[in-house]
């Protein structure tokens, strides 16, 4: 049977500070995320299957995405848990805002991996993860590929 890649894409606006960085990405500012998930399966050939034909119903992926990253991610800060700004962070939580305390720098490669690692977990058996692409700006993005990080 014929293995067949989908693509679902997904946008969500995020803030984000870089800590130690030398230059204007060290202060606090936000981007308009573009995000690319791709999947690879089988698509299902039982007749019976209300979902024939389908890799994965797209309603399903996005159901996943929304939960692991987009409402997470959306309209938040997202700042390096080791940062200088923890003070900030924490005055922007007491007031009502989103904020995300990572274990990783906020870049761009960082942020793709963190969300690989969610969506893969949460995807059925016999689907898997076969790329992301995070666009941070009109022309710049970060890219994983399954096939890059096997073993």
């Amino acid at each position: 049977m014929d293995r067949i890649r989908i693509t679902k894409q997904f946008s969500f606006e995020t803030g984000h500070a870089l800590y130690g960085y030398d230059g204007k990405c060290r202060n606090v500012h936000g981007h308009s995320y573009k995000l690319s998930v791709t999947v690879i399966g089988t698509p299902i050939s039982d007749t019976q299957h209300v979902k024939l034909g389908m890799v994965i119903d797209f309603g399903d992926l996005k159901k996943i995405v929304k939960e692991e990253v987009v409402d997470v991610f959306d309209h938040a800060t997202v700042f390096n848990k080791h940062t200088p700004h923890i003070e900030l962070a924490q005055e922007l939580q007491q007031r009502g805002h989103q904020v995300i305390l990572a274990d990783y720098q906020p870049t761009s490669e960082n942020m793709v991996i963190d969300f690989a690692q969610k969506i893969a977990k949460r995807l059925p058996e016999n689907i898997q993860l076969f790329s992301l692409r995070l666009q941070e700006t009109d022309s710049s993005y970060a890219e994983w590929f399954a096939s890059d990080n096997l073993g």
